[in-house]
């Protein structure tokens, strides 16, 4: 059975930033992709913040040529899942649902997805709309209303972040209380730009091609009601930060985690000899484009300089 130099679990951004620099410095790398190359990214219509991006940049598009870029450089690209890891010794076995593969090195991009509010509506105008990222999205939303569902930490940090652009920022929760830390809670109750929508849920999330209103419900009461884009707007944002659940089940016992993340030094390494991991599965402060692109790219060098230690050949990065 043939051993790559790398194998690579996910064809995201860091998955596939990894496999440009390995496939590039002439190593033998397999990119395995369970589903569709971009992750998260490919749901979003306009991508304004990635370094260099041209004009009417989408996220499919940027993966379309990151994509063009690892095949370009001689990556071998299969689509399976992978769904069992040994990950000890000197030569790595991944086992997916259409075959067995190994590798000396492998690095770890599977990402993770953020938890939806599970409404209908929701993925229709998921990136039309609906979002689940403030940084990349708030300036769609410049001086009109925006919502954001959530009541912890992330949800009122960014519904903070999101009054440097929105007009008006309404956060939903479902509970007469905040969860966030009162430090945070104290800044956002301080903002005149932040209203709140206690004991509320969004049932449904309705537009015409783009969100133009959604069904919220009282908790308490039951009733619901329709919320309505303002008429000279024409739309409203719905931010969603109810938690990410990074897609991880398969290493757990297998390399260091933190609540399902998988731990990595800044070069990341993880804690098993020849294993990194980069992008959204790793525990770290950013998840953008821009650092999972990043990641991939010091993965991918330190995974040469591992096999080079390990076989005493010249990495070229």
């Amino acid at each position: 059975m043939k051993t790559y130099d790398i194998a690579i679990i996910g064809g995201g951004p860091a998955g596939l930033a990894a496999g440009l620099y390995s496939g590039r410095a002439k190593m033998d790398t397999l990119i395995l992709e369970k589903q569709k190359y971009g992750g998260q990214i490919v749901t979003t219509d306009e991508l304004e913040n990635y370094p260099g991006s041209i004009k009417e940049e989408t996220g499919p598009s940027l993966i379309g040529r990151m994509v063009d870029q690892a095949d370009k450089f001689g990556c071998t690209r299969i689509e399976d899942t992978v769904t069992d890891v040994e990950l000890e010794g000197d030569v790595k076995i991944l086992k997916g649902n259409k075959g067995e593969y190994r590798a000396k090195a492998v690095i770890i991009t599977s990402g993770a997805t953020p938890t939806n509010i599970g409404c209908p509506g929701e993925k229709e105008f998921t990136g039309k709309g609906v979002s689940y990222c403030a940084t990349c999205d708030a300036a769609f939303f410049e001086d009109f209303e925006v919502y954001v569902v959530g009541g912890g930490d992330a949800a009122v940090e960014e519904a903070i972040y999101l009054t440097k652009f929105a007009r008006k920022v309404t956060i939903i929760h479902r509970r007469d209380a905040l969860r966030a830390a009162r430090s945070i809670q104290d800044k956002a109750f301080a903002n005149d730009k932040i209203e709140f929508m206690w004991n509320t849920t969004v049932e449904e999330i309705k537009g015409d091609g783009i969100v133009t209103g959604m069904i919220v419900k009282d908790t308490k009461s039951g009733e619901t009601r329709e919320v309505f884009a303002d008429e000279e707007d024409g739309t409203f944002g719905i931010f969603v930060f109810i938690g990410f659940k990074p897609i991880s089940a398969i290493f757990e016992g297998k390399v260091d985690m933190e609540n399902g993340y998988i731990l990595t030094d800044e070069n990341m390494h993880t804690n098993i000899p020849g294993v990194f991991a980069a992008g959204d599965i790793r525990k770290k402060s950013l998840r953008q484009v821009v650092t999972a692109a990043a990641d991939g790219a010091i993965a991918a060098t330190e995974a040469g300089r591992y096999i080079e230690e390990m076989e005493g050949t010249a990495y070229k990065y």
